[in-house]
């Protein structure tokens, strides 16, 4: 069994090497990793944004709540 388990991690790190050298060579895969890492840092400053706008329009709710409920 364990000539079988050390054969597995042999074949798995030769395997892993000859993909990860491919794809770090590879122009069209660094392309699309950038385009990826904009893409998410993109999403992520816009979803910041948004939480930022919703938190000040609920924290104006609130005042205006506050005022109705003051007037009543």
């Amino acid at each position: 069994m364990a000539g079988g388990n050390f054969m597995h991690r042999v074949i798995s790190y030769v395997v892993n090497e000859v993909i990860v050298n491919g794809l770090a060579n590879s122009p069209a895969f660094q392309r699309f990793a950038v385009r990826t890492s904009r893409r998410i840092e993109d999403i992520s400053s816009k979803a910041a944004q948004k939480r930022e706008e919703l938190a000040e329009q609920m924290k104006d709710f609130s005042k205006n709540f506050e005022q109705q409920s003051k007037k009543q």
